[in-house]
């Protein structure tokens, strides 16, 4: 079945992604829509633990096809995201080609058997049968150059590898990146993709994704912890929890046999959602009771 079959609106997307347990609002479907069907790389940008990578593994459970995920760090480049030689394998062809009193010119050395193929030459080369999810994860962690160096795989979905020529996508990759905006990106780079700003969840919403996504714990515990985020939230924390500490919260919490979230549980679970020993005091100085219920 093709894409334009199985996912004809935003609205079927969403629901086949709510039963993979990822909840979206109309907004996030309507832009990861358009990034499938298009397609269209797409820049999702928010605060940490909002769920950007969450939506490109979903999107990929949903498609049934690889997650192809590409972290970036300061200073990467392109042997740590598109290839690299093998050249313990060059050498040991060296050798042996001596033992038998052969000679290697040097074009047989650069031969694709010698490639090693990583993050975005793996998604180009992808035959499917449906397009590989290609994640650029925190984008805006790597430098300007690194952005550059992307233009070519976002704008025409190719690579160039000097010794082997372009490489055209058999089937063009469906491209997320994700930034936490440490740094403001650059123009060009967001000329060539769709945007969207994901917002931090109400409660209604927030607690509906905990449950989907933690559905051994109990109901009332979801709500609880969703609520107490959102108190949290309003204190100026070096970090600020999200879905994900959230979600990490009830996991914690529910091990611990807690089917609701009182002073005792916080105590005990606090450092599950808050990972800076400042913001827990800022916390614990509002009241256990404030963080528990309000």
């Amino acid at each position: 079945m093709s894409l334009e079959e199985s996912i004809p609106t935003p609205e079927a997307l969403r629901e086949q992604l709510r039963q993979q347990g990822y909840l979206t609002d109309e907004g996030l479907a309507t832009a990861l829509f358009c990034a499938v069907r298009l397609p269209q790389p797409l820049l999702l940008e928010g605060e940490a633990g909002v769920g950007k990578t969450q939506a490109a593994k979903s999107l990929a459970q949903m498609l049934d096809t690889p997650l192809i995920r590409l972290q970036c760090f300061e200073g990467i480049d392109a042997s740590e995201a598109l290839y690299e030689w093998n050249y313990p394998r060059q050498l040991l062809s060296i050798r042996m080609a001596e033992t038998q009193g052969k000679s290697l010119d040097e074009a047989s050395l650069f031969e694709r058997d010698y490639l090693i193929d990583r993050p975005l030459l793996q998604a180009i080369e992808h035959d499917g049968p449906n397009p590989a999810v290609l994640l650029i994860d925190e984008v805006d962690r790597a430098d300007e150059e690194f952005e550059a160096f992307l233009f070519e795989m976002l704008a025409e979905s190719t690579v160039t590898v000097p010794e082997l020529g372009t490489i055209q996508a058999k089937q063009p990759p469906i491209v997320i990146l994700t930034s936490n905006r440490t740094r403001d990106l650059h123009d060009a780079l967001k000329r060539r993709c769709l945007y969207h700003w994901i917002e931090y969840p109400d409660l209604e919403h927030a607690t509906a994704i905990v449950r989907a996504r933690v559905p051994e714990a109990s109901a009332q515990l979801a709500e609880d912890v969703a609520g107490a985020v959102q108190r949290i939230r309003s204190l100026d924390m070096q970090k600020a929890p999200g879905i994900a500490e959230a979600i990490d919260w009830v996991h914690a919490s529910a091990l611990l046999g807690l089917t609701r979230l009182d002073e005792v549980g916080v105590e005990r679970t606090l450092s599950s959602v808050l990972k800076y020993r400042e913001d827990q005091d800022l916390a614990r100085a509002e009241g256990l009771d404030w963080v528990a219920s309000g």
